[in-house]
This record gives structure tokens, C-alpha cells and sequence, in this order.
């Protein structure tokens, strides 16, 4: 039998694609408040700013301090406009209905979401009550590719990192993992950049797959 009984998960690219909803309303704000990012760099700035908070994203991207907070909160709104763009990713209620029914499985979610924005999504998703304990960005101080938000799903999972495996679709989701020393399952059906984390421990084509850990 497995060691693995902890399946641990990031939402945006592992659960639902938000991609569309997110991304292009972040360059649309960007460019409102005079950050200009030329038309050929658009899908690569997206992609390396996808699925780390919206804070870090700013920042990354070289937003001055002072102008993080309101550009978020006014991104975030234009974003909500767009919810329905919102999918939900192949095959992923089947998989976590069948690893809830396993014995002894516990099911939990680590995000970078804000809690308000978790509290949204579990009222929007039934498959959502499957997990037993979800940690977001205004749980922990530290944030991914820091292992806290990981360690903290885990504790409040009652379990251990060695009986744990940590299910995302970035390279900030793998390096959280390894620093977390929780097993990483690569998210290669959903992720914006699959060859940054082909090397995972697991690498899912499918959700289907990680009825095989």
C-alpha cells in the first residue's frame, strides 16, 4: 500500500483553469496605470506571473510599493467580471471523489488565493467539500515557492510531509514541495509552463493519474 495518504492541492491550473480570467485583466490594468508591457511579451509576462499572489506578481513585475495594494484590488474586480472564463479542469471532481472515498485519505488545499477569494471558489465548486482543510495566502506569512503554506495544509491534515504529496502546475509549487519535503505531483494537464516542472516526482497528464501514488 501506498505511504501516501495526504494529497495536498494549489487551485488555479491544479483544480480550475483561471488562466483567462486572471491574466490578460492583469496587463489590462498594468498598462491603465502606465506599465507598459509590449504586444510580443504579453503570453510570456502572463505565464511568469501566473499562480503566485497577486501581490508577488506586482512586485515581480516591478510595480512600485505604494501602487501594489490598489492596482490588485482594481485587477482583482476586472478579474471577477470575467469569471466566466472560468474552467473547470478535466476529469477533476472523478479524481478527488475517488481519493476522498479511499480510507484513510485526507484531501486539503494549499493557494495562493486570499481567503475571501477561497471562501468564492468553495461556494462556486461542490467538489470543494472533499477537502478537509485549506490553507491560503492570509494563513501563513511566507508564501510559495516558501515551504509554509505546505507545512501548514499538512499540520492541519494531521499528517507528516513524508506521507504527504503536494499537487501544482508551477515551478513555485515544486520548489515549495521539496522545501516542504512532501512528494511533488506535477500538474502538466493544466500548467501554463509544463517543461518547468516535468521533473516532479509524479507527472500527471491526467488528474486520473494520482490515483496511482
Amino acid at each position: 500500500m501506498s505511504q501516501i495518504n495526504t494529497f495536498i492541492f494549489d487551485i488555479d491550473g491544479t483544480l480550475i483553469d483561471t488562466f483567462d480570467m486572471y491574466m490578460p485583466a492583469m496587463i489590462e490594468t498594468l498598462r491603465k496605470h502606465g506599465y507598459h508591457v509590449a504586444p510580443k511579451d504579453e503570453a510570456a509576462t502572463m505565464k511568469r506571473l501566473f499562480g503566485i499572489t497577486g501581490a508577488d506578481a506586482l512586485k515581480l513585475f516591478g510595480v512600485r510599493p505604494a501602487e501594489i495594494t490598489p492596482i490588485q484590488k482594481e485587477w482583482f474586480n476586472l478579474s471577477y467580471q470575467r469569471e466566466d472564463r472560468v474552467k473547470i479542469l478535466k476529469h477533476i471532481p472523478e479524481a478527488l471523489t475517488e481519493l476522498a472515498a479511499v480510507k484513510g485519505n485526507r484531501l486539503g488545499v494549499a493557494t495562493s488565493k486570499l481567503r475571501s477569494e477561497y471562501d468564492h471558489f468553495a461556494s462556486r465548486y461542490s467538489f470543494s467539500k472533499l477537502f478537509d482543510a485549506a490553507i491560503t495566502s492570509s494563513d501563513t506569512s511566507k508564501h510559495k515557492p516558501a515551504p509554509e503554506p505546505i507545512l501548514a495544509a499538512v499540520e492541519r491534515l494531521g499528517s507528516t510531509p513524508e506521507r504527504s504529496v503536494y499537487v501544482g502546475d508551477t515551478i513555485n509549487d515544486l520548489r515549495a514541495a521539496q522545501a516542504a519535503g512532501t512528494k511533488f505531483a506535477g500538474a502538466l494537464y493544466g500548467s501554463a509552463n509544463p517543461d518547468e516542472i516535468k521533473d516532479a516526482d509524479y507527472p500527471l497528464t491526467s488528474p486520473m493519474d494520482l490515483l496511482k501514488i
